[in-house]
């Protein structure tokens, strides 16, 4: 993983811990468990990248949403 890979990484995570109202770390192994972390996030991270802040965090919890982690 790259260093603007793992940067954009931390950036997910954070913003959506903000968001769900979850620790850090909890949201992290979700991602991680789930193979959205290193099936999803990294490998797009060249397009994923691009997009803007709310419309990458609804990317993100609709994957989470598909894989069963949250309502």
């Amino acid at each position: 993983m790259s260093q603007e890979q793992l940067e954009f990484v931390t950036y997910c995570i954070g913003n959506l811990s903000q968001r769900l109202g979850q620790p850090q770390p909890q949201v992290y192994n979700e991602l991680k468990q789930s193979g959205i972390l290193y099936g999803y996030i990294v490998p797009g991270y060249d397009v994923l990248h691009t997009f803007g802040k709310d419309y990458l965090m609804d990317d993100l919890l609709d994957c989470m949403r598909e894989k069963g982690l949250i309502a």
